[in-house]
């Protein structure tokens, strides 16, 4: 195992700010669905329809950044992207209709999918510089932020601020910690370990790659359940105040911020494939809680259980496509990113869709069985170890 450089130390903690600011944006948007929708007087259908925005647009951004970050790195996408999302959340809470919220959210969506395909493909690259399993920690850091983000919310709702100050409160310093991050990622030679990148990124298994996708689709149904539809199952099913409804995202993101702090140990011992395998079993137990839960301490339960078994799911979906893509073209991991807005989109409109024709309880027993599903693909995370490349760390 190589002893990492002080070069790859500080590769490591830019990564770690970069999924930071990411999860802080991620969770300050999403936490006030419900707020955005009295706002604008929005049915269920307009909402459903409004959140498909972000992740077809995401999609779109993912796919851009595969192309470009085979070539110019993924650093110089962040280093634009990044702050990019963090401005679209203040322009969805300044937004004075129904339209301009909608440019705010294509925005916001081609931010989101640019940064989460950059970031992972930094997070790989330190990984593999590392020799070990790193990447479960910065998502961590993610779920933190995303902890935080939802405490913001619930701070901010019970003094009454409005949206616009919210969000800007939370974005500003979110701007300035991507910026100075930024000049401390992997650049390209750091982060491409083939001369002939072009050439192996054609080469990426898409079979081997399949099973990662489909957790990671069935893992977004179920994320995206949670994040676009937490807060409205509070408000609407359970009858929540407006300082304990942002707590459905903050207690699924507090457990998957706890889990994944020793994640990496865990998996260095266990194995990939058997994290993941007991990762799906506890999520479905978690969405069963979250369907039956009769009040407040018991939906958060729920959500918090859920969380637990989801945690594990997304980085080693990354680890694993970034060891298929030994030249470190980013294009595997990409690849299996699009998933995730697959799941999004899949998860907005299932949910969605239910909870139109029935309510949000039965709507959310839709994820319970996908999440059951994880645990069959389990077996596909774990690796060949003719499949694992290992880069000497730089002096």
């Amino acid at each position: 195992m190589p002893t990492p450089s002080s070069r790859d130390r500080q590769a490591r903690l830019a990564t770690f700010a970069v999924f930071f600011v990411q999860g802080l944006t991620f969770a300050t948007l999403l936490t006030q669905v419900a707020a955005l929708q009295k706002k604008h007087g929005l049915s269920d259908d307009q909402l459903t329809l409004l959140l498909l925005v972000v992740p077809v647009i995401a999609g779109v951004g993912s796919v851009l950044a595969g192309v470009l970050a085979s070539r110019f790195g993924s650093r110089l996408i962040l280093r634009v992207v990044q702050p990019l999302a963090c401005v679209a959340v203040v322009l969805a809470g300044l937004a004075s209709s129904v339209p301009l919220l909608v440019a705010a959210n294509v925005l916001f969506g081609l931010g989101l999918g640019g940064v989460d395909a950059g970031m992972n493909m930094q997070g790989v690259a330190v990984e593999r510089r590392y020799g070990r399993a790193v990447m479960t920690g910065f998502h961590a850091l993610w779920s933190a932020a995303a902890v935080i983000g939802a405490g913001w919310a619930s701070v901010a709702g019970g003094l009454g601020l409005s949206l616009p100050a919210m969000f800007a409160t939370a974005m500003a310093p979110a701007v300035v910690i991507s910026l100075i991050a930024s000049t401390w990622l992997c650049v390209p030679h750091e982060e491409h370990v083939a001369a002939d990148a072009a050439q192996t990124a054609s080469r990426v298994p898409w079979k081997a790659i399949i099973p990662l996708c489909l957790a990671m689709c069935f893992l977004y149904v179920g994320d995206a359940s949670i994040s676009n539809y937490g807060s409205v199952f509070m408000d609407k099913i359970i009858h929540a105040t407006a300082a304990v409804a942002p707590w459905a995202l903050g207690a699924y993101q507090a457990t998957t911020f706890a889990v994944r702090v020793g994640g990496d140990f865990a998996v260095r011992r266990y194995g990939p494939a058997m994290i993941v395998r007991i990762g799906g079993a506890i999520a479905t137990l978690g969405f069963a809680a979250i369907v039956a839960a009769p009040n407040e301490v018991l939906a958060v339960a729920g959500f918090a259980l859920t969380g637990v078994g989801l945690s594990v799911v997304a980085p080693q979906s990354f680890s694993a496509a970034g060891r298929l893509d030994p030249a470190g073209t980013g294009v595997a991991i990409a690849r299996v990113n699009m998933f995730n807005y697959l799941g999004f989109i899949v998860g907005a409109a299932l949910v969605g869709g239910i909870a139109n024709s029935a309510d949000y309880r039965i709507a959310f027993a839709a994820p319970l069985v996908l999440a059951a599903v994880i645990v069959v693909l389990a077996r596909g995370f774990q690796p060949a170890p003719a499949a694992t490349v290992t880069v000497p760390a730089t002096s």
